[in-house]
């Protein structure tokens, strides 16, 4: 229809420019906000990390301690027994031996003694016990974390299923279903892997760090300050990479997307495809959308894979400049060799948490471009917002409102039709026969929703879907209960249009729509269309049972009742041969039915529904004509308590209609009944004539 929303289609969204660049910092910020709720829980994981690392760093020095000792005794052994240490120093000076004189000199060596066997073993064991609870403390941080941001992320689902359902149907119009499917899932898995990954990852490492650089300035302040040099460097490359694989993770996440609507509009109409003979372009198409989510994820990966092994290289220069300078130091006589050996290791665990973050670059890139795609769908503009409920004081009436007389609320008129002024909920009318609309009556001893009258008017209403272009102005018309409405007209006249706007699938731009004299904007989405019964010409089915499907609008019917709307539908005939019967599981696809039996389970779904307004959009125009038949007679006997709103292309299924309202480009050009009509000579006797005419000539 002119200016309608883009729907998706066959080839759908190939060569869509991919997405502005990414935000890093503000989404990165929003996404680690994710997890404030767990607050308690990451307080636990730094202080779990805290502990550990605090025993990782210390065991080095340990270990250097236990070196010393080995070292120590092995110079007790090419000392003489008997000796002070004094003596041994002065010794080996008078022997021309200044590097042992030195060793002896700084080292805690007792000559002739050898190797301290069960101090070393004490220390050792020390070690041990400080590296097992280090692990252990690990082990339980990992542990609360993962429970962290799992649950983050299951929220984070749930939020984005709620977001979904609070969108209004033009969001969905203008979105590509496999490009949304990718947001949904991929991308939020994508999310979950990289919190898993880099969270633990970058607070150990930033921990680690600062912990090593108190301990290295502990050893040796000259010793440290070489190995700080490497970080201006490591910062600066990192910056550098990080800037270029920024963008590439952008559009690889953006390709990716855009492949997955390739893939479910291809897919999903493989048989048009095949029926036009599109394989080739199809095949093109993919080829071309595979080879840039190839280039961007190429491009991405190796740019951002750059970091690693040039962070390792500044790292080894680093430690070669520690051992050569350390042993300089040990020759000395001012270091001992456990305090460079401690050293050396302090140098790995500083570079190796830098090596690790830099790692950490293009997941951490990838998970927060993800997320700035999942948050484009959580701040996409909202429906319109029902309106509250007003909450009921003691004794019935609605709080802050004393009824008057009459039992009208004091001070708030009533408008016509029994709704309230000003906002709130407005009850519905009662239905006739003076029950009130959903109270539950009989019918053949079985209880049934009762039907509110349904009158529906359109009170000079106007909506486009382009702003720019006008689709329906001013139009006005009323729908009596229990009446038929059929409404024809060319495509693109606005027939669905109509519909689609009594259910609040679309809002005004002017005017306003009464069912029963409320006003639809009034009335919660939910409770409007509860009472409202459709039958699309596009069927779908859920994946489940017939009986699944026939019940999916009223989930508490018996199975008599199911099977008794399935028989006025003529759906018992065909289910009845299936080797299941009722229990036989369909799908969207149709499995073992045809178009036609989808097209009477949905027409039995809203049979069961009992609803008080039925639209019917097209309903027939999938089964035989024998069946058509059929199928018009159980519509008349669902129509005789209710207003029914009848979108038809082919004239024979509304002759028998109340109100034949003819529309072209928006506007209602002539309205009355079929001999009205034909009587009077206009578009709806040319409609006629055409399709009769056509008919005719091809039956010859």
């Amino acid at each position: 229809m002119p200016g309608g929303p883009r729907r998706g289609g066959p080839l759908t969204g190939v060569g869509v420019p991919a997405e502005k660049p990414l935000n890093f910092g503000p989404s990165a910020r929003r996404l680690v906000g994710l997890l404030r709720p767990h607050r308690r829980h990451l307080v636990g994981v730094v202080a779990l990390a805290v502990a550990s690392i605090g025993l990782s760093v210390v065991g080095p020095l340990i270990l250097g301690y236990a070196t010393d000792l080995i070292f120590a005794g092995v110079l007790s052994g090419q000392v003489p027994a008997g000796l002070t240490t004094a003596e041994a120093v002065e010794r080996a000076r008078a022997a021309g031996d200044d590097t042992l004189a030195d060793l002896v000199a700084r080292m805690d060596v007792v000559p002739g003694a050898g190797v301290d066997v069960g101090r070393l073993a004490q220390v050792l064991l020390l070690a041990l016990v400080l590296f097992v609870a280090a692990s252990l403390l690990t082990w339980v941080q990992g542990y609360l974390l993962n429970g962290v941001v799992q649950r983050t992320v299951r929220q984070l689902r749930a939020d984005t299923a709620a977001k979904l359902n609070r969108l209004p149907l033009p969001y969905f119009d203008r979105q590509p279903r496999g490009e949304l499917l990718s947001r949904v899932t991929n991308d939020i898995d994508n999310i979950a892997q990289s919190l898993q990954q880099t969270l633990s990852q970058l607070l150990t490492s930033a921990l680690t760090v600062l912990g090593v650089t108190v301990m290295m300035l502990v050893v040796s302040p000259l010793l440290a300050a070489l190995t700080l040099l490497a970080v201006p460097a490591s910062v600066l490359l990192t910056r550098a990479v990080a800037r270029r694989s920024q963008r590439q993770f952008v559009a690889q996440w953006a390709h990716t997307g855009q492949l997955n609507a390739l893939i479910e509009e291809t897919y999903t109409g493989h048989e048009l495809v095949k029926v036009f003979g599109r394989q080739r372009e199809v095949e093109a198409a993919f080829a071309a959308k595979n080879e840039e989510l190839y280039r961007a994820g190429f491009g991405a990966q190796f740019v951002s894979g750059i970091i690693m092994p040039s962070l390792t290289f500044i790292g080894n220069l680093g430690y070669v400049l520690i051992a050569v300078v350390g042993g300089l130091r040990v020759a000395s006589g001012t270091m001992s060799l456990g305090e460079v050996q401690a050293f050396v290791q302090y140098s790995r665990q500083f570079t190796q948490p830098l090596t690790q973050f830099a790692s950490m670059i293009n997941l951490l890139q990838s998970g927060v471009a993800s997320a700035e795609r999942v948050f484009a769908v959580l701040d996409a503009q909202e429906q319109t917002p029902d309106p509250l409920p007003l909450p009921a004081a003691p004794g019935g009436q609605r709080d802050g409102a004393g009824l008057a007389p009459g039992g009208q609320p004091a001070g708030a008129g009533l408008a016509p039709g029994g709704q309230r002024d000003g906002a709130g909920l407005v009850p519905l009318p009662a239905a006739p026969g003076g029950q009130p609309a959903g109270v539950v009556a009989q019918r053949d001893g079985r209880p049934r929703r009762s039907a509110a009258a349904g009158r529906v008017e359109f009170d000079r209403v106007s909506f486009r879907y382009d702003p720019d272009r006008p689709l329906i102005e001013d139009l006005s018309l009323v729908a009596e209960p229990g009446h038929t409405v059929a409404i024809v007209g060319p495509t693109g006249a606005g027939k669905t249009t109509l519909v689609n706007l009594i259910l609040r699938f679309y809002e005004l731009d002017a005017g306003r729509i009464t069912l029963d004299g409320v006003d639809i904007t009034t009335l919660r989405r939910d409770d409007l269309r509860g009472r409202i019964g459709m039958v699309l010409q596009d069927t779908w089915l859920f994946g489940g049972t017939i009986r699944d499907n026939i019940a999916y609008g009223r989930p508490d019917a018996s199975a008599e009742e199911i099977v008794a709307a399935a028989r006025a539908t003529f759906v018992d005939r065909f289910v009845r041969s299936l080797p299941d019967g009722y229990d036989t599981v369909v799908d969207s696809e149709g499995g073992n039915v045809s178009a036609g039996e989808k097209q009477l389970i949905t027409i039995a779904r809203a049979f069961l529904a009992e609803p008080s307004l039925l639209i019917l959009d097209e309903a027939t125009s999938s089964v035989d004509t024998r069946t058509e038949v059929l199928v018009q007679q159980a519509m008349a006997a669902l129509r005789s308590d209710r207003t029914s709103f009848v979108i038809a292309h082919r004239l024979s299924t509304i002759r028998d209609a109340d109100l034949i309202l003819m529309m072209e480009d928006g506007r209602i050009v002539e309205q009355g009944t079929h001999e009205q009509l034909l009587a009077a000579g206009g578009a709806y006797h040319r409609l006629h004539h055409a399709q009769f005419t056509s008919s005719a000539s091809g039956g010859g």
